[in-house]
């Protein structure tokens, strides 16, 4: 007998056997059932969870002869023969081969024929994401109007690139990832049936790498048990896998808290020389700064994190010698390793620079690291916790001290001088009535500047406007055409205040602001040359002056 893989071998047979998809077998199983049966289907979902096994149960169910339950009793000769593939009513497609205009076509003139030996025909179109525009408008009128004897069951891992035509036409299912336990419960009863023994944190570490995939999982598996007897050890399937034993993970962690470069490159070392692979061992780090940054969020942790209780308190306790703002920071940088050391010939450098710039705040130039650190800055400022220091070339140490501590006891004194001076400034500024155009745009830049300190959102909307004339006691700042959207925003009561205010404390001057279109002041003016225009017609041009 030829070789089967696993996930081949313990394919389900029945809606039952379909691991973590009750939502979707129990609604078919009750349309069956009830000869509700809809003409197309769409499944779609992650790899590996059951699309192609679950159309194929059905594509049974609905052609089975004794069919009681919902589920097809695999034993009938419909059943038989569409299980060893002799019969031609239940036809699986593969749309990333055939996916030309032509094979649609062909499509399109076999589904004419009424089916051999069953009641319905069915077509199981896999990967049905990957047709091409003309194909899917080929097939468009088949699917909305299939012969009474026609099922469509399209499969797809990317409902997204369908186009709306083709959904609008179909009863949807999205397939859920599989649950790490129920992929674990599964492998140990294929485990029990094979009388092989494997470790139950070797079969849970397996469920973790699969991403949700139950195909993927027992491939995995597959692998773990052609080379072992007949028990297979969690240290082989961490060898297996190229991942490491969570103990250094956990060791590496807290390194990494206790900002111990030392330590983390020596670790980092250690795993190349034993030959893991580096970008596996990033992804297990992401995965465990997740689970402390859960573990600082919540206290029921049992269906949040996979693992044993033990493993769940262990996450528990290091979570509380780290700030959630950290481990957020962390994960972001190890993200960006994960990413970059997939494609580079040197994933070891990705990750010591990554391990340094987490340990070494300063090393790490991103936006968020810096205005973290200037926030830090600004708090011990606050606090009082910085002091200037003057160090003077005189080598007498005693001096230096002295006037240090001079410069200490006094500083209070200084910035609280420095406040009533500013405050006496402010009550003695007199209003400036003369304010023409040209102050403010000498201003304007400057004004920007202290916004984008206090209120970057409206500077950034303010920033398309353009100071244009003063008539009176208003300054009116313009819009390019196509930023209606930012004039409207600078308008709103509050954002008016808070400009004005900001313009007036700089000049001294007491002026309101009107935010304008472009195209608003050309209406205007030309207004303004209309009356202009009929003053002169009524009066005569001796007789009308104008005054600027």
């Amino acid at each position: 007998m030829a070789f089967k893989a696993l996930y081949r071998r313990f394919r389900p047979k029945t809606f039952d056997d379909v691991v973590g998809q009750e939502h979707i077998t129990r609604v078919l199983k009750n349309q069956i059932l009830n000869d509700n049966i809809a003409h197309a289907y769409l499944f779609s979902g992650t790899r590996g969870t059951g699309k192609t096994s679950t159309a194929k149960i059905f594509a049974r169910a609905v052609n089975c002869i004794d069919n009681n339950t919902g589920n097809p009793c695999n034993d009938c000769e419909v059943c038989r023969s569409i299980l060893d593939d002799n019969i031609m009513d239940v036809v699986e497609m593969d749309a990333a081969s055939n996916n030309s205009v032509d094979d649609i076509r062909d499509l399109k003139e076999k589904v004419k024929y009424p089916p051999s030996k069953g009641r319905y025909k069915v077509y199981i179109i896999d990967e049905v994401h990957m047709l091409s525009k003309g194909a899917f408008n080929a097939l468009l009128k088949t699917l909305e109007e299939p012969p009474s004897h026609l099922i469509f069951i399209l499969a797809t891992t990317e409902p997204q690139k369908l186009p709306a035509t083709i959904l609008s036409r179909c009863q949807r299912y999205d397939f859920k990832r599989i649950t790490v336990k129920e992929i674990v419960t599964t492998m140990k009863n294929i485990c029990d049936e094979l009388n092989i023994e494997v470790e139950e944190r070797g079969l849970q570490l397996i469920a973790r790498n699969s991403d949700g995939a139950m195909r993927d999982a027992l491939s995995i598996l597959d692998q773990c048990i052609s080379f072992a007897d007949e028990k297979v050890s969690y240290e082989y399937i961490l060898e297996l896998l190229g991942t490491v034993n969570s103990d250094i993970i956990f060791d590496m962690a807290d390194s990494i808290i206790e900002k111990d470069l030392e330590k983390s490159l020596k670790t980092v070392d250690e795993l190349i020389i034993i030959g893991k692979d580096i970008h596996q061992f990033i992804k297990d780090m992401i995965n465990h700064f997740r689970n402390l940054m859960v573990s600082k969020a919540s206290d029921k942790l049992n269906d949040i994190i996979d693992g044993t209780e033990e493993t769940i308190e262990r996450f528990k306790i290091q979570s509380q010698n780290i700030e959630l703002s950290r481990i957020i920071a962390i994960i972001k940088l190890l993200s960006e390793a994960e990413v970059n050391s997939k494609w580079s010939s040197e994933p070891r450098i990705i990750l010591e620079t990554t391990i340094m710039k987490m340990l070494s705040p300063e090393l790490d130039t991103s936006v968020d690291s810096l205005l973290a650190r200037i926030s830090n800055l600004e708090s011990a400022v606050k606090r009082g916790k910085i002091v200037v220091e003057e160090k003077l070339e005189d080598t007498n140490t005693k001096s230096n001290i002295a006037k240090t501590v001079s410069k200490q006891v006094t500083k209070k004194e200084t910035i609280k001088k420095e406040e009533d001076k500013k405050e006496e400034i402010i009550i003695n500024k007199e209003i400036n009535e003369n304010i023409d155009i040209n102050d403010v745009m000498k201003i304007w830049p400057d004004m920007m500047k202290k916004i984008k300190t206090e209120k970057i959102s409206i500077q950034a909307l303010l920033s398309e406007g353009i100071p244009h004339d003063i008539e009176g006691n208003t300054l009116y700042v313009l819009f390019k055409d196509g930023f209606g959207f930012h004039k409207d925003a600078v308008n709103k009561d509050d954002n008016k205040k808070y400009i004005e205010n900001t313009l007036n404390n700089i000049l001294s001057s007491n002026m309101n602001i009107k935010f304008m279109m472009e195209d608003e002041v050309g209406k205007k003016e030309d207004v303004v040359d209309s009356l202009t225009k009929e003053v002169i017609d009524v009066f005569g041009e001796d007789i009308v002056e104008f005054e600027e």
